[in-house]
């Protein structure tokens, strides 16, 4: 599996993003001041099955850690990858769980 692609924050779209083969696998958020609400994920159909989504969420997740935010995960895939890798539960806003 691939896992050098450049992660770009789109923040006109609202979403961070991968560009691959011509297609955008894509997070799309909601942003506060600090916390930030991952929405959606979404893999392009031809591009499924290849690991693309997780590593996105990966580099998604690592980013957001940089920039010292807490995340909302509101998408369902976003939660079971959070609760395969709990190494990321210490960014869950306290008050929600990613169960």
């Amino acid at each position: 599996m691939r896992t050098d692609y450049e992660l770009f924050n789109n923040t006109e779209s609202q979403q961070y993003e991968f560009h691959v083969e011509n297609c955008t696998p894509r997070i799309e958020y909601i942003q506060t001041d600090n916390d930030i609400y991952l929405t959606r994920t979404e893999v392009p159909f031809g591009l499924g099955g290849k690991g693309i989504g997780s590593w996105l969420v990966e580099k998604t997740l690592r980013n957001l850690q940089k920039e010292g935010r807490r995340v909302v995960p509101l998408c369902p895939f976003i939660t079971v990858y959070i609760n395969k890798h709990p190494e990321w539960k210490q960014l869950v806003l306290k008050d929600v769980s990613a169960n």
